[in-house]
């Protein structure tokens, strides 16, 4: 028999869960419009003033002013009628470079509705969804995604905390910039290892092509450059360093990569890779980031591994023990953690 508390708070919990939901579709909105920005730059505003300042109907901002509202994602003063963006709320909505900034969460949130069908016609078979059978709305959320946490912590965290890799970037370095999507850690890197070369390899053409616009507009095509190459394929060797972001345990056969990496490297040279963080049991993992990583590992991550060769589908919440065990089965005999953020662990293996 149902206990009556329990039930009304897991009730509260779904009306919650809903209306998290239901909010995706109206921050995309305002973020397309320009609104939160408009907010950040503008202060605190009625309706009438956002309308006039941004050009929009004034009867939709109403609506989605007082949703935003509704939601805690803006503050609103009943005496003066204004809505504001507070602080907090503008490092996620508002500003691209901060560390929280979530933008690419909500995208990811439409790109995982929309690919429902595609991955529930396999879950009885156990078969696979290419990356490339995806809607283009997947790529684009992806990279927008991981920017924030690259940007913030790439060059000033993750490869200082490297054994002597930044010394070497500096003198100049060859970096394999491996399964690199729309290349925006490749460019981060470039920028700030002028003297280094990097290469950046993925097996999706189309995020190559936008990997070559981005080196473009960043002005590193000096010292950069993108090849359509898998993870046990792309050609070159002599690496001083190889990087693996968020993409190892995507592969359908890790352990063959991690082999290739090896084979790549310089004797002296260093594998980071970065995976989201887990611990190595479930019961770890039964929290919030968990929660969204094992949607996303649902819906992208697993029938990615699957619908390639050996299928191992590690998930997105493999853990470090899993992972360790697929980097030393490549023929890595030292495997460190490096670095953590809450959302990211960053291994370093050497031969």
């Amino acid at each position: 028999m149902a206990d009556d508390e329990k039930l009304h708070q897991f009730i509260g919990q779904m009306l919650s869960d809903l209306g998290g939901a239901a909010s995706v579709a109206l921050v995309r909105i305002g973020d397309a419009l320009g609104l939160y920005k408009a907010l950040h730059k503008g202060g605190p505003t009625t309706v009438d003033e956002l309308a006039a300042a941004t050009g929009i109907n004034r009867r939709y901002l109403r609506e989605w002013l007082s949703h935003q509202a509704a939601s805690n994602y803006l503050s609103y003063d009943p005496a003066t009628q204004k809505f504001a963006l507070p602080p907090e709320q503008a490092m996620v909505f508002a500003i691209e470079d901060s560390p929280v900034y979530m933008m690419g969460a909500f995208d990811l949130m439409t790109w995982m509705t929309e690919s429902k069908d595609q991955v529930q016609a396999v879950f009885p078979t156990g078969g696979g969804v290419p990356w490339s059978d995806h809607t283009s709305c997947f790529f684009c959320a992806v990279a927008r995604f991981f920017r924030p946490g690259y940007h913030n912590n790439l060059v000033s965290n993750w490869l200082p905390a490297l054994d002597g890799v930044v010394d070497k970037l500096q003198r100049g370095a060859k970096v394999a910039d491996v399964g690199c999507g729309h290349g925006w850690s490749t460019v981060l890197m470039a920028k700030a290892f002028p003297n280094s070369e990097f290469i950046g390899y993925d097996f999706h053409p189309s995020s190559i092509e936008h990997a070559a616009a981005h080196a473009r507009d960043h002005g590193v095509t000096a010292n950069t450059r993108f090849e359509v190459a898998t993870a046990k394929g792309y050609p070159e060797r002599d690496f001083d360093l190889v990087a693996f972001f968020d993409c190892l345990h995507d592969m359908g056969d890790p352990a063959g990569a991690a082999a290739h990496v090896r084979q790549s490297l310089k004797p002296d040279g260093s594998w980071m890779v970065i995976e989201p963080m887990a611990g190595d049991k479930l019961e770890d993992n039964l929290n919030p980031v968990g929660r969204i990583y094992y949607a996303g590992s649902t819906m992208g991550c697993v029938p990615t591994s699957l619908s390639q060769e050996v299928g191992t589908a590690l998930g997105a919440q493999a853990g470090e023990a899993k992972l360790r065990e697929v980097i030393t089965a490549g023929g890595f005999r030292n495997v460190r953690r490096a670095a953590e953020t809450p959302f990211n662990m960053i291994l370093e293996a050497r031969l």
